[in-house]
């Protein structure tokens, strides 16, 4: 019975340390890790919409957020000819769905922010779930991350690519 009570009791502490480290997350100046946190606010704010996106092909994750809800995320980011996207794949799945509810709220409002290297890039998402490019980030997506996806996998709707097109000013609250 002791140890029944001492497990119960283990078990307990860490969902109720798991709770705080949300919560935490949720008022924090972007992610932790894998879990969503809050705004974006440090880093330079960047509003140059010319920028050369090429010094990103070999940075392994980015934070994003949403405009809304203003929620912040680690994610992976993909370069082709200068121009920026992200993936989300499993959309398909249960899990999937639970886990990344930022695609289908992007789809809502495509307003986002970016930050890599301490810098913030106001920016827009763009889905692309058809054409010639679909090929290359699939590719580009394999090379970079070993994920072992194919062009059908974006037809099924299981994965999804977003591109990351220029905004305007955030500071305003403003679009294009």
């Amino acid at each position: 019975m002791k140890i029944l009570k001492f497990v119960l009791g283990l078990a307990l502490m860490i969902l109720l340390g798991f709770g705080v480290l949300l919560v935490v997350a949720r008022f924090s100046d972007g992610p932790l890790a894998i879990i969503a946190g809050g705004p974006l606010i440090s880093g330079e704010l960047v509003s140059d919409e010319t920028i050369d996106w090429t010094f990103v092909r070999d940075v392994p994750t980015v934070e994003f957020q949403l405009q809304e809800p203003p929620r912040s995320r680690t994610t992976w980011i993909l370069e082709h000819a200068g121009r920026i996207f992200i993936p989300s794949a499993y959309m398909d799945t249960i899990w999937g769905r639970l886990w990344k509810q930022w695609p289908v709220e992007a789809e809502r409002d495509p307003r986002a922010i970016l930050r890599v290297a301490n810098r913030r890039y106001p920016r827009r998402l763009k889905r692309i779930q058809e054409g010639p490019l679909v090929p290359i980030l699939v590719a580009e997506l394999n090379r970079k991350y070993a994920a072992g996806m194919s062009a059908e996998e974006v037809e099924l709707g299981s994965l999804w690519f977003f591109e990351l097109e220029p905004q305007g000013s955030i500071e305003s609250g403003q679009d294009d």
